[in-house]
């Protein structure tokens, strides 16, 4: 790959963690091509600070050293990839492909195989942070790859990414994504329904919160759950809860590809697919604590 400053890089998936992502490697000197996924907003702020913007992920990929993916899931991945018009149809040899979503690892295995059968490469980079770190360039990124692939991948990354785990080789960033979010969705799980016995035997959120909150088991993602319990502010930590269901399916799967006895999981897993059951898929995880208390004949407010 050529320089970090003098790289062709394209980006699809300018969502809440991709517009920043993207537009850090645009301010780090690279020549950004977009494209529009779900929404044009994004796309346009970004071509007005200099990008490309192309129809196609083959057109993108017919002129790109590497294209960053940061999309829903699988699904998506491959559609992307493997699609009439995606990158397989205008991708050329020595093209790198670095799929920062939430995906399944068996789907990453199969697209790293065929993708190395063209000539090109796939490196898995999910990420961890929130929009503020993606705007930033602060955010964790979880590489699998070869050592020569994350050699050419770090210095991309490195333009949104403070902190790099070069975790494995190709799939094991994913692998290593799901038991991440399978433990902070677990803490949502747990501060939800901790939260409303809370209430239930008279302790209210800020009471929780003035213990919790000075104790050991405080953390950042603690920090925004509990913004939106105590200040009610909706975009304190921007995942759907659609998504979250997403990724405990995945993690899911993988348990069960492994053999693996996964009851707390499941547990987890079954609080985010009620609510989701629920027609609440689309509102943002902390607000899994409304959830739980309502079911529970009580109110955070």
């Amino acid at each position: 790959m050529q320089d970090r400053a003098k790289a062709t890089v394209g980006f699809i998936g300018l969502g809440y963690m991709g517009e920043g992502m993207a537009a850090n490697l645009l301010a780090k000197g690279n020549a950004l091509v977009v494209m529009a996924n779900r929404k044009r907003d994004a796309v346009e702020r970004l071509v007005a600070d200099g990008a490309r913007e192309v129809k196609s992920a083959a057109e993108m990929a017919s002129f790109c050293d590497a294209i960053f993916l940061c999309v829903t899931g699988s699904p998506e991945v491959e559609a992307i990839i493997e699609g009439p018009d995606g990158i397989f149809a205008g991708g050329k040899p020595g093209l790198m492909v670095i799929d920062c979503s939430t995906a399944e690892p068996a789907s990453t295995l199969r697209l790293a195989e065929v993708v190395a059968a063209k000539g090109m490469s796939l490196v898995d980079a999910p990420l961890g942070g929130t929009p503020a770190g993606a705007k930033a360039g602060t955010l964790q990124a979880l590489v699998g790859a070869s050592d020569d692939d994350f050699a050419r991948a770090e210095p991309l990354i490195a333009c949104w990414a403070a902190t790099i785990a070069h975790v494995g080789p190709v799939g094991a960033g994913h692998k290593m994504k799901l038991i991440n979010n399978f433990l902070s969705l677990g803490y949502a799980a747990l501060y939800s329904e901790a939260l409303a016995l809370g209430q239930k035997v008279g302790i209210s959120p800020e009471t929780f919160h003035s213990v919790i909150g000075q104790g050991r088991m405080r953390c950042g993602f603690y920090d925004t759950f509990m913004t939106y319990v105590i200040k009610r502010d909706e975009n304190a930590h921007q995942f759907t809860i659609a998504n979250a269901y997403k990724d405990l399916r995945y993690l899911a799967g993988m348990a069960d590809s492994a053999r693996l006895v996964n009851p707390l999981g499941s547990a987890v897993k079954n609080q985010f697919a009620a609510m989701a059951a629920a027609g609440q898929a689309e509102r943002y995880v902390p607000m899994l604590s409304d959830f739980v208390a309502e079911a529970n004949g009580v109110k955070n407010r």
